[in-house]
């Protein structure tokens, strides 16, 4: 039997998955589950990459002592974040988490070399304020003398470079990056020279997903408790997950988690002046083009939960939120305010006051407020995407955690008028898995 180890690392939590094929079909089993969150160091918010790594040294070796040894291991994380090494694979500054606020203006700074119709044109990249452009735009504003570092890594790839010794880009991760030219799928030099981005601190051209880059280092192969290849499986955690769902023309993919990416597969980019201004993007998925919307997702949820102390499950909350359901005003998520702010509940509350909204009365009312939100950010969205591709929708297929929040399920189904079926709701391990175990 061939196993392979999926690592999926999302913003709040981390997974190792085990999978294997029996009789044609995928199995898998959780090995090990940890923390992972935003912490406060040096005026940035950023991640703890020694922290990753220790628990991915952990569950691979948990792994192993189940006697299953894993032939392949691939790491997946979520996008743009990226790690700088100098030439010794030593890591320079901190990991700074897109949710930072460093990246104010840099868009306009950009603007002033690449107007963002051409960047658009060249990358296909909706504009957020997090992209990895805009994020070593802002880097090297505050640390000039970076721009001589050795290499660029995205998170994964540099988690994976840590357990091979293999300094090595993937392309579905380096897709989300506002770098990477479409058609090519090799970075930009004309976003890179209008940036002040060094091409060689990239690496060169970015791997296709599926490849391996080596063993375990030895060091690292005797503290897991045996050897196994990395593999630079589709690591971005969304093209992961798409690649779990069987592609279907007619059925729209909503990946839900922290963020909510919605959108399909294109054999081909979009990148019209419709497509710019509903703000989709178009990144590389396993095959073809994952071309989609960045919607804010369960990400206020998560916040309004840290914030009420953490009392209740997400499955009390939906329960919670259900007994709120006669109120009837909604916030655009897509509003920036919801991006990182000192108190979700309070943004919501702020924006329903700027619109003239009654405010909620209690938990239940405020829940609701944010899942009908959602649910009608979705709805927007397939709309869009009808008009933009000429493809009436039949179906919603949900993949990821999201999808065990059965209220948001029955209002997207409501709101968009879509039949809504469930896929995996660990959809982006599966894809991870299926990516290495079917190259």
């Amino acid at each position: 039997m061939k196993y392979a180890l999926a690592i999926d690392i999302g913003a709040s939590s981390g997974r190792h998955i085990l999978g294997w094929m029996e009789n044609g079909e995928l199995r898998t089993e959780e090995i090990y589950r940890f923390p992972n969150g935003i912490q406060k160091k040096g005026g940035h918010d950023v991640w703890d990459p020694e922290a990753l790594f220790s628990h991915i040294l952990a569950g691979m070796k948990r792994c192993g002592e189940t006697g299953r040894i894993p032939a392949t291991v691939g790491i997946d994380t979520w996008g743009v974040d990226y790690v700088l090494i100098d030439a010794e694979g030593k890591r320079i500054g901190d990991a700074v988490s897109y949710r930072d606020a460093r990246t104010e203006g840099m868009d306009r700074v950009l603007e002033e070399k690449l107007p963002y119709a051409r960047h658009y044109a060249l990358t296909g990249t909706a504009k957020q304020p997090f992209n990895t452009v805009y994020q070593l735009m802002a880097e090297f504003r505050e640390h000039p003398e970076r721009r001589e570092a050795g290499q660029l890594l995205f998170m994964p790839c540099y988690l994976s470079f840590l357990l091979c010794g293999k300094a090595e880009n993937e392309y579905t991760i380096a897709s989300t990056s506002g770098l990477l030219n479409a058609e090519t799928k090799d970075y930009d030099p004309k976003v890179l020279e209008a940036a002040g981005i060094p091409a060689s601190l990239l690496g060169g051209k970015p791997k296709a997903p599926g490849t391996v880059t080596g063993e375990l280092l030895p060091e690292i192969a005797e503290q897991v408790g045996y050897s196994c290849r990395v593999v630079l499986t589709a690591s971005h955690d969304t093209a992961s997950a798409f690649r779990a769902i069987p592609f279907d023309p007619d059925s729209a993919i909503l990946s839900s988690g922290t963020w909510s990416l919605l959108g399909t597969i294109l054999e081909k980019p979009c990148r019209t002046q419709g497509a710019l201004e509903a703000g989709f993007t178009n990144e590389g998925a396993v095959k073809g083009i994952r071309f989609l919307k960045n919607i804010m997702g369960l990400w206020m949820l998560q916040c309004i939960r840290k914030e009420q102390g953490e009392k209740a499950s997400f499955a009390e909350m939906a329960e919670t939120a259900a007994a709120g359901s006669t109120y009837p005003y909604t916030v655009d998520v897509a509003d920036s305010r919801f991006l990182n702010p000192p108190s979700m509940t309070e943004a919501v509350l702020s924006a329903l006051r700027e619109h003239g909204a009654p405010l909620p009365e209690g938990d239940s009312e405020l829940l609701y407020c944010v899942n009908h939100s959602l649910a009608a950010s979705y709805a927007k969205a397939i709309r869009e995407m009808e008009i933009l591709l000429g493809n009436p929708f039949s179906g919603l297929t949900i993949v990821g955690g999201g999808n065990r929040n059965g209220l948001l399920n029955r209002l997207t189904e409501q709101e968009t008028g879509l039949k809504v079926r469930l896929g995996p709701s660990e959809g982006t391990a599966e894809g991870n898995l299926l990516t290495q175990l079917l190259p």
